[in-house]
């Protein structure tokens, strides 16, 4: 009996009729089209294995190279989905739906087609909100947002949308993962189901039980172009602040407060005294930025922004993102140890540049030895002497002990150390010489910790953090 009952529990839901059927007339189809230059050699596009018009476009194409390149400016359609979140004809997809497209139109499920203008598009995320004018006397079906924070691992959802241009499908399958970053943007933390989700079904929503919109359908992996159970949506918290946005002012408005930052790893963590590896490393501040006007200061581990944990180095960009600009917040730091609550204004993001950026590891500089050197933590180090300045091209306003080389196979050449960088830092005190640096890692080793925090220079004065064991 245990095992029927199990069985009975994990088979899913036993319709999902009634819920479709509420919200399938909200569902439309994007159809889009553009004028294209002619161009040499146009490839066969990729169509699923079986498909009735896979014959259809190899006899094509085939005869379009037979006759020789058409250089008449063709017209290119590409279809999608989409859904209606107010009655008035506010519609929502992905931008990479309608991108350069010349006209845009909604296909609805009674078979009624209306053109679409564009409100506002938001690349980061990957959203377009679109508009329609209703035919008279006729109002449209809507949807509303759930709430995508509520969703657990394996509950039930169902996808609706138009795969392969055939309009009008629904799936179900469950929330496979939560906060998958799939490096497609800055803000990635996408859901991830098993519902099946194909080409065409970019732009559609993702509804729960209930017949919420949890998610827009944006993304899958496949080696085929098909459904192998691994779909992503934009998360319906992360998308509803976007498009309030698009609505009122036709473009994002993201909040900004000027930091560079690095991951906490396990090594940094002991190195500051931390109990877990946790928050956002500021790895520089932004001359005149909010963040430098509220008091953060290179070496701060961000732990809480405006009530929000910050759990780790990529959910600060997504929080700060979604803070209402000119905001007076409270950001909990930790310094040396100790928490601090410093307050700071939000500015705005400027949507040409990057968001709070990442460190990079530096590229390799030119090694050189110097006269007098001292040999430490797998690295030789020098003061910085104008010639050492000038052979590493160092900039003129820079401070630090200068590595001249670097032991191969270290935790030091492992953590992307290279001779010209300047070790400014460690265990957040300055360092000048390398009498300095030995007289640091001896207090250290008194202490009992296991490793020292460097804060290491670039030529150009780009800094990051890196802990190297001290044992």
């Amino acid at each position: 009996m245990p095992v029927a009952g199990h069985a009975a529990s994990t088979k899913g839901p036993d319709t999902v009729a009634d819920t479709a059927e509420r919200v399938m007339d909200a569902v439309v189809n994007i159809s889009t089209s553009q004028t294209v230059a002619p161009s040499r050699g146009v490839p066969t596009p990729e169509l699923p294995p079986g498909s009735p018009f896979e014959e259809f476009f190899e006899e094509f194409f085939k005869r379009r190279q037979q006759q020789g390149e058409d250089q008449t400016p063709r017209r290119v359609s590409s279809l999608g989905s989409g859904f209606v979140i107010d009655p008035s004809g506010l519609i929502v997809t992905n931008n990479h739906v309608i991108a350069d497209a010349d006209e845009i139109y909604a296909n609805f499920a009674d078979g009624s087609k209306l053109k679409a203008e564009l409100v506002g598009r938001d690349t980061k995320i990957d959203l377009a909100l679109l508009k329609v004018t209703p035919e008279p006397g006729k109002t449209l079906k809507s949807v509303k947002f759930g709430d995508s924070d509520s969703l657990r691992v394996g509950d039930w959802v169902m996808a609706i949308g138009n795969p392969f241009g055939l309009g009008g499908t629904l799936t179900v399958g469950v929330i496979s993962a939560r906060n998958r970053d799939i490096n497609s943007g800055p803000y990635d933390n996408f859901l991830q189901t098993d519902a099946a989700i194909n080409r065409g079904n970019s732009g559609g929503p993702l509804f729960n039980m209930d017949g919420d919109v949890i998610g827009i359908n944006t993304a899958i992996i496949s080696p085929s172009g098909g459904s192998i159970g691994i779909g992503f949506a934009v998360p319906s918290n992360t998308a509803t602040p976007v498009i309030a946005q698009l609505k009122e002012f036709g473009e994002t408005r993201r909040g900004w407060i000027g930091v560079r930052i690095q991951q906490v790893t396990p090594d940094i963590a002991e190195s500051l005294s931390l109990d877990k590896p946790h928050g956002a490393l500021v790895g520089s501040v932004t001359d005149d930025g909010p963040a430098a006007k509220g008091g953060i200061k290179a070496g701060d581990v961000i732990v809480a922004f405006d009530g929000h944990e910050v759990k780790d180095m990529r959910s600060l960009p997504i929080i700060v993102a979604d803070t209402p600009v000119d905001k007076e917040v409270d950001v909990v730091v930790v310094r040396r140890g100790k928490e601090e609550t410093l307050k700071l204004v939000v500015g705005r993001l400027d949507e040409g540049d990057d968001t709070e950026a990442t460190d990079e590891t530096p590229k390799e500089q030119p090694d050189t030895t110097p006269a007098e050197t001292t040999k430490m933590l797998g690295l030789e180090v020098s003061e910085l002497t104008p010639e050492l300045r000038t052979k590493f091209k160092i900039k003129d306003e820079l401070k630090g002990v200068v590595i001249v080389s670097v032991e191969p196979n270290t935790p030091a050449a492992d953590r992307g150390l290279v001779a010209g960088n300047l070790i400014v830092e460690v265990n957040q005190e300055a360092t000048e010489t390398p009498e300095d640096i030995s007289k640091r890692i001896a207090e250290l080793k008194a202490d009992g910790r296991r490793s020292a925090l460097l804060m290491i220079s670039d030529a150009e004065g780009q800094v990051r953090f890196t802990a190297l064991p001290i044992d």
